[in-house]
């Protein structure tokens, strides 16, 4: 909720403390509510219901539709920034946990470490919830369902988790149900009753499920490590100026030579390379290239950069300038050959680099072939450097080297009974057929097509001059799908 109010700040003018404003997200039966603002909370909507129920009961209720995805990439992002604080930070689903043992005396103590956290997410516009607790489970409690800022110890946290409800272990909806109706409503009372006839109860349910099993964790009787992500592998060259400058492209071959040291020691290969200036004004500006495969090539680096320098704007100067391989691909050390011979697929793929710099990546493209019964759909082109490209298709037929996407309809003037027309005119040209090859049919695709879609049969077709077509009939007399059938030309052979 705090990054779609961030986003549209500018343009919305509805009292978030006032109206009721619910983020939407696909359900099983529809949508359901994502997230919600305070004035949906204080009119008790809840996260989990259903979107249509929810307007019944509150009809001035706004709904904006979620973005979960873009709420899961900032929360990664934001767990590698909370790495000032400790060096193990991982994302939840709807959270961040931290592990900081050892790390409160770096800010002068616990209190002072979470009030800069609050401060800090303050700043960016996002209400953090914070506590600090001896285990992973109780801080994830005491967050959503404590105190603000709360902080236990290890000796205190039975006693803090006591007066919270059974929803704060984040158990399923039906679980809740049943611990409610049993008369267990918080902590304090499922940690009372006797474990071994609730143990056998959820016996059968997976970890994630069991309040024993979550209640155990929290309070320290079972383990529940914090499994943090690897740091973000940067690799990234530096040019720092004496004094502000206009051209960049004197620097580029240090940077690159830099830059390909580190990918080698590394053995990773860049596919897309970011250059950018940052002018004496404050600001900066960028320039990206790809590659069609990894690469260490330093020259080759230097000549995509140039290309695209043209129209950067430096200002009245800049004083740093880097150059980061954003992807990067494992590329093995290897030795050239002796001979000296020249690898073809490295200078084809240096090609297709330089011609996408240089036209733009949607002017360069390369077939990929497809899985499909029609023969308009097999094939379609992609920019060179999204990947995937294939030169070589095994057909079980014999295609012609020129196809009319669409096919183009012909007049049959006479038909052969179950064969191709024995005359037809195309393009206000008449034909008489000399001689042919087929039927091949071709089915239509039962998961894409429309349910009225009809077969095709092909042939190979030679006319009277020499020429040779690709033809098909859409339908045949009789299928119950339509009326009778078309003709078409789908290709020249030769």
């Amino acid at each position: 909720m705090d990054r779609w109010r961030r986003i549209t700040a500018q343009q919305r003018t509805l009292p978030d403390d006032v109206v009721p404003v619910v983020l939407s997200a696909h359900g099983t039966h529809g949508p359901v509510v994502y997230a919600v603002n305070a004035a949906g909370l204080a009119r008790g909507i809840c996260v989990d219901a259903r979107v249509v129920d929810v307007q019944a009961i509150h009809p001035d209720m706004h709904v904006e539709q979620g973005d979960q995805n873009g709420d899961r990439a900032l929360l990664d992002r934001l767990a590698m920034w909370a790495r000032r604080w400790c060096p193990w930070t991982v994302a939840e689903a709807d959270g961040m946990l931290m592990d900081v043992r050892g790390a409160a005396h770096l800010f002068g103590g616990e209190v002072q470490m979470l009030r800069d956290m609050h401060g800090r997410f303050a700043m960016q516009g996002l209400r953090a919830r914070l506590a600090l607790a001896p285990t992973r489970g109780a801080a994830q409690m005491l967050a959503r369902f404590g105190a603000q800022g709360v902080i236990c110890g290890p000796e205190d946290v039975a006693q803090v988790l006591a007066p919270l409800s059974v929803a704060a272990l984040r158990l399923p909806s039906d679980t809740i149900r049943l611990l409610d109706r049993l008369g267990l409503k918080t902590i304090g009372a499922l940690e009372g009753v006797p474990r071994v006839g609730l143990m056998r109860r959820f016996s059968g349910a997976a970890e994630e499920r069991n309040p024993l099993v979550l209640l155990d964790r929290a309070l320290g009787r079972s383990a529940d490590p914090l499994d943090a992500p690897p740091d973000v592998q940067i690799w990234r060259a530096y040019a720092r100026m004496a004094e502000p400058v206009i051209d960049p492209i004197p620097w580029l071959g240090g940077l690159a030579e830099d830059l390909t040291t580190q990918l080698a020691a590394a053995e990773q290969g860049a596919r897309r390379l970011r250059l950018t200036i940052y002018r004496v004004d404050g600001e900066w500006r960028f320039r990206d290239v790809s590659t069609a495969s990894a690469s260490r090539d330093p020259a080759h680096f230097v000549r995509l950069v140039t290309g695209k320098l043209e129209g950067i704007d430096p200002g009245f100067g800049f004083d740093l300038m880097t150059l980061e391989a954003l992807n990067a691909e494992p590329l093995s050390l290897h030795q050239d050959q002796l001979g000296g011979a020249r690898d073809a697929s490295a200078d084809i793929a240096a090609l297709l680099d330089r011609l996408t710099a240089k036209l733009g990546s949607s002017k360069v493209t390369w077939a990929v072939w497809l899985q499909s019964h029609k023969p308009e759909r097999v094939e379609r082109g992609v920019p060179v450097l999204a990947g995937g490209g294939q030169t070589v298709a095994e057909v079980a037929h014999e295609r012609p080297l020129r196809m009319f996407d669409p096919p183009e309809e012909i007049a049959v003037l006479y038909a052969v009974p179950e064969g191709p027309p024995a005359r037809f005119r195309w393009r206000r040209v008449a034909f008489l057929m000399a001689r042919f090859e087929g039927p091949e049919r071709i089915a239509p695709e039962w998961w894409r097509d429309r349910a009225g879609t009809r077969l095709r049969d092909y042939y190979k077709v030679e006319v009277t001059d020499g020429r040779r077509f690709w033809l098909f009939r859409e339908g045949i007399v009789g299928d119950a799908r339509g009326g009778a059938p078309r003709w078409f030309v789908h290709g020249v052979f030769g």
